[in-house]
């Protein structure tokens, strides 16, 4: 019996000495190099193409956002009045003044009205407008735009179409007295109704955006899941209690703090709709009150300090329902 026996072929001298020179740490073709230099140069190409598409919009922000609010916060350390210069530094003058005037306090109060008023109605109302429009169809597509129209409209416009309906003798009473009613509510002249009447208006207005907001939500929770619970035996109402509502929260905290800001640098409704009446301050805000005070009595100190303050107000505000919303998202 033979017994075959493989010879391994020798090795040429060529890769024998390339083996050899690999083996000692070197290599015969190029040099070896750190990869620390390729990685800062791939480091400040990716900073400086950030800083290239970032640079627009953060100049934009710079301009309209940071170096406002650093001015109006130098002016609220003075009584800056362009008819009666020089400009004098007062410190926090203006913020001791602001803690004993009626007029901001009732601002303020106004402010928190209108804020929650706007607040409560367009996440309910959107969100049920929302909950019938989640449907497929070309009505339901219709509809969806119409409820959006009010959005992109002007404030002024909005304002301005309203007021045609609200007056005592507009279409709104007009049609009542044809109904029977002889003396209908006076919907923006009674001091008893103007103010809830402004923040009728301001969330109508923000009603589409709530209705879009809660429609992507909707849209964004699996068919699965509302087939699961309907399995478990769960009803529309416990579907919508343990399914919907949880994979809402996200939806939820977007409308909430929107409608919170949207709430309380409400303005141009207020100025059209009522002028901060009837009356002294029925339904004046505070952003009514800094451009008031600021643009028809001219002092511009007094009412920077006013804009910092609500600026403060806002801020805390907002970050305190983010942090309580975010903590709902987590635990849903």
């Amino acid at each position: 019996m033979r017994t075959r026996t493989h010879v391994r072929p020798e090795r040429s001298a060529v890769e024998l000495a390339r083996r050899e020179v690999v083996a000692e740490g070197e290599n015969p073709v190029a040099p070896k190099q750190s990869p620390e230099p390729g990685r800062r140069a791939h480091t400040r190409d990716r900073l400086s193409r950030f800083g290239l598409f970032a640079a627009p919009g953060l100049l934009v922000y710079l301009a309209l956002v940071l170096v406002p609010i650093a001015i109006a916060t130098g002016y609220s350390l003075t009584d800056k009045n362009p008819f009666h210069p020089p400009t004098r530094w007062v410190g926090l003058d203006n913020f001791a003044g602001l803690a004993s005037d009626g007029e901001f306090f009732t601002a303020l109060r106004n402010t928190v009205v209108v804020t929650v008023i706007v607040t409560v109605v367009t996440n309910a109302g959107g969100l049920a407008i929302a909950l019938l429009l989640d449907r497929r169809g070309w009505l339901y597509n219709a509809l969806r735009s119409v409820f959006f129209v009010p959005v992109v409209l002007s404030a002024v416009v909005v304002s301005v179409i309203w007021q045609a309906i609200l007056v005592d003798d507009g279409l709104l009473n007009s049609l009542l007295k044809q109904l029977g009613m002889d003396h209908p509510p006076g919907w923006l002249s009674d001091p008893s109704l103007a103010l809830y009447t402004v923040s009728w208006v301001i969330a109508w207005q923000g009603l589409g955006f709530c209705v879009v907001i809660y429609l992507a939500g909707l849209q964004g929770i699996p068919q699965e899941l509302h087939e699961a619970a309907e399995i478990d035996g769960c009803g529309p109402l416990m579907r919508f209690r343990h399914v919907t509502w949880p994979m809402l929260a996200p939806a939820v905290t977007i409308n909430t703090v929107m409608s919170l800001i949207g709430g309380f640098k409400a303005y141009d409704q207020v100025q059209v709709l009522t002028n901060g009446g009837p009356g002294p301050g029925t339904t004046s805000t505070l952003a009514f009150q800094v451009i008031q005070t600021a643009f028809m009595g001219n002092h511009i100190g007094y009412a920077s300090a006013m804009a910092v303050v609500m600026l403060v107000v806002v801020a805390a505000v907002s970050v305190v329902a983010l942090r309580l919303l975010q903590q709902r998202e987590v635990s849903s």
